[in-house]
């Protein structure tokens, strides 16, 4: 595993840096509330080939490892770009792997349909809260025994939530069945895997943007004649979150390389991964806020939108205490011995 950027890593990082820089201001992330989604920015994004990167080349995609699409999704959390574009490019390799007819995979490597994947189980024919679920034209699922395909037509609406996500329950009862049995479960645990790495990955990108923003007011604003950023204990407070933060890149592509080469704790790795950079951009946005003041939670100034994320994000999977039981149950055995 190298932690350094190659050279091409390099040129993809810059690349869509300058895209997200140019298409994806604070402007667009306050327009889209609060739905979450920019359809003309999905639209652009689609143009460049990020939505498909990680597919094969054979049916158009850009053969891209999840190292090198993280890369990518790292400069999306940095900007909060309001496109599913992690739950797009995950719920699109089930979708290829299990053997939709290419018109299917067609449509979601050129991003005319969104596809994404429903992290709850379904109860009677419902899935509930689905990441990207208000704007997906497919949703994936797995009901304990098979994956399945539903294709309907996006609600384009949803439950208001604080971090403005495009969440909604979707009726999953006319799906239709992909895969069954065994083979199953581990393409869906996969499947889920890479959802938790590649959004630990964001997380760091959040995080990273955050102390940028922090630090720039901080050294701005003044109280009792000098800046606040003189005082120590923002500046320990700083440091905390960028040292906790080094951890969670770290972590995060220790589990991206796991997940590349078919290491056998990837699933492991890819939790902790998730839970240690939530953690960590929770801990910075939470500092961020305190030292903007009462400014923090002004809707005018842009860390409330980095805060609210930062809280969000991992709700998506469901309540982080679930997430922090199966991780011990795969370290120490599973609780009661059951």
């Amino acid at each position: 595993m190298h932690t350094r950027l190659t050279e091409d890593e390099e040129a993809i990082r810059q690349a869509f840096s300058g895209f997200f820089t140019n298409e994806c201001p604070v402007e667009t992330v306050r327009g889209a509330q609060p739905l979450g989604h920019d359809a003309a920015l999905w639209s652009k994004l689609a143009e460049t080939g990020a939505v498909a990167m990680t597919l094969p080349g054979d049916v158009g995609g850009g053969d891209a490892s999840l190292r090198e699409m993280a890369i990518v999704v790292q400069e999306w959390g940095r900007h909060l770009a309001p496109v599913p574009l992690v739950e797009h490019t995950v719920a699109s390799r089930v979708v290829n792997t299990i053997g939709a007819d290419p018109d299917t995979v067609a449509e979601l490597v050129d991003g005319r349909s969104i596809a994404t994947l429903a992290l709850r189980q379904p109860v009677d024919g419902l899935a509930r809260l689905v990441p990207a679920g208000a704007v997906a034209d497919m949703v994936v699922s797995h009901d304990g025994s098979a994956i399945k395909l539903t294709k309907s037509v996006a609600p384009g609406g949803g439950p208001r939530n604080t971090a403005d996500l495009p969440i909604a329950d979707r009726d999953v009862s006319t799906s239709q069945t992909m895969m069954n049995g065994s083979d199953a479960g581990a393409v869906w645990q996969r499947a889920v895997d890479e959802w938790r790495a590649l959004m630990s990955i964001a997380y760091v990108g959040l995080a990273q943007r955050s102390i940028e923003i922090t630090v720039e007011y901080v050294t701005q604003r003044e109280q009792f004649g000098v800046p606040v950023g003189t005082f120590q204990a923002v500046q320990h407070g700083l440091a905390d979150a960028a040292t906790n933060l080094e951890g969670a890149l770290l972590l995060a592509n220790r589990a991206l390389w796991a997940l590349d080469t078919g290491e056998p704790d990837a699933s492991r790795l890819s939790g902790m991964a998730l839970l240690f950079s939530a953690e960590s951009a929770r801990f910075a946005t939470d500092r961020s806020l305190q030292y903007h003041g009462g400014y923090g939670f002004a809707e005018e100034y842009d860390i409330q939108l980095f805060h609210r994320r930062a809280t969000g994000w991992i709700l998506q999977l469901g309540d982080p205490s679930a997430e922090y039981a199966r991780l011990a149950d795969a370290e120490f055995g599973v609780r009661g011995g059951v």
